[in-house]
């Protein structure tokens, strides 16, 4: 391809090149109010991610604050003293004056958080993956499809960054010409071992409330407040925490959306915990005018043969697209075109991809002019989908057709039991 970019890839490249992005003529953010103003914000989580996601939105109105450990909550609160408290996000949604909801609590509660905010009107911004399972991911698509004056963002922030953006511009625009073949790997292991003893819950901890929609286990600090990505019940290891960040550039570059087929490598399969290690093979269709593509995912310590074979830099972490005419491998903030003595002479394109005015930011504006966002639930959730149908195909254990139309797995029946999770009773979305 040319570097002379048409007027037509200019305008879908700068529409913020996600896919199903929408611009609102009118948001909730309330009849009347000027822009300027500030967002009335409630944020269920406070800690660890959580405070994170706190400090991205710290200027606007912080009006009511929720976490199911009254420690952490009380630290939160002595920073925002104005907002109102409570242990139940159910209780949060009752407040009367909030415009826009952050959902950062563990992944088996996003959706439930998430959906109940959509329903009652409430812009939101959600934690990655959107959701726990495939089934919760298509429900929240559902809900922000039909609430398009609402803004919805996930939490990829790294997707803000202009790393990611010059090397989309560089795929895009030809560099290494037309890509077939992506390896995206992690060195991150997570795996434990279900512990038996029964402590007493803490004064502090409302565990039935961390538990939310999950079955019902005794309360142990092994789960939280950190760990409980180990297991299934409430995460799905290190594809799930880290996949939707380096999946991200090879969805944003290539214009993915849903695979055909999946397959998974790894250790036996447990009931109960995750594995210490993944490999992931999907194969996309042909989309536009781009070909089909295979993408390879890695975590636990596993990487592709092109690192082993000293092609590409032993980088910890990257994303490798393998093209017709080169290579290009990116981290959250490099990019290398390779081979390099190939590319010695090579000038990029002029930036096409206007740089981010922060993740947050993008959200918090959206949800005050009905601007687009960059990972609205449309893009975020497909992408969601993509990397929870790894974990599907491991604890399945063969190759998945997947048929994202009819949401479900066509090839193995007893494969779609994984597609979703029963929820406790008195929890539905």
């Amino acid at each position: 391809m040319s570097k002379n970019i048409s007027r037509r890839q200019f305008l879908g490249t700068t529409s913020i090149t996600a896919a199903g992005f929408w611009i609102g003529s009118n948001t909730a953010f309330g009849k009347g109010k000027s822009p300027n103003e500030k967002l009335n914000i409630g944020v269920i989580g406070t800690a660890n991610r959580a405070a994170a996601d706190i400090k991205g939105v710290q200027e606007e109105n912080i009006v009511a604050l929720c976490d199911i450990d009254d420690t952490f909550l009380a630290a939160a609160s002595k920073r925002f003293p104005k907002a109102k408290t409570c242990n139940d996000f159910r209780k949060l949604l009752e407040q009367k004056n909030i415009d826009a909801v952050v959902v950062a609590t563990p992944d088996h509660t996003h959706a439930v958080a998430t959906a109940a905010a959509l329903k009652s009107g409430r812009h939101v911004y959600c934690e990655k993956p959107l959701a726990h399972s495939v089934f919760e991911v298509r429900e929240i698509q559902k809900l922000a499809a039909q609430n398009k004056n609402l803004a919805t963002q996930m939490g990829t922030q790294i997707h803000a960054e202009d790393n990611y953006r010059r090397a989309v511009e560089l795929i895009q625009t030809g560099a290494i010409g037309s890509v077939h073949e992506v390896h995206v790997w992690c060195q991150k292991s997570r795996t434990a071992t279900t512990p038996t003893d029964k402590p007493p819950i803490p004064p502090n901890i409302h565990w039935d409330l961390w538990l939310g929609p999950a079955r019902e286990r005794p309360y142990n600090p092994a789960y939280i407040p950190k760990l409980w990505r180990a297991w299934w019940d409430f995460g799905g290891g290190t594809l799930a925490d880290m996949g939707c960040h380096y999946m991200d550039l090879a969805f944003w570059a290539l214009k993915l959306r849903h695979p055909i087929t999946v397959k998974a490598e790894g250790p036996t399969a447990q009931k109960d915990v995750v594995p210490p290690w993944l490999i992931v093979h999907y194969e996309f269709p042909a989309r536009e005018n781009l070909p089909a593509a295979k993408v390879t995912w890695y975590d636990g310590g596993k990487q592709p043969k092109l690192i082993a074979e000293g092609r590409v830099p032993a980088w910890e972490n990257g994303v490798l697209f393998v093209g017709a005419t080169g290579m290009l491998v990116a981290d959250y903030h490099r990019h290398q075109l390779l081979p390099e003595k190939q590319f010695a002479d090579f000038k990029p394109p002029t930036p096409f991809i206007p740089s981010s005015i922060g993740h947050h930011q993008e959200w918090i504006q959206a949800c005050k002019t009905g601007g687009p966002t960059t990972c609205n639930f449309d893009y975020a959730g497909t992408l969601s989908e993509a990397i929870l149908l790894g974990n599907v195909a491991f604890r399945a254990g063969k190759k998945l057709e997947w048929d994202a139309a009819a949401l479900q797995v066509k090839n193995d029946h007893e494969a779609n039991q994984f597609l979703r999770t029963e929820y406790r009773k008195g929890w539905s979305l």
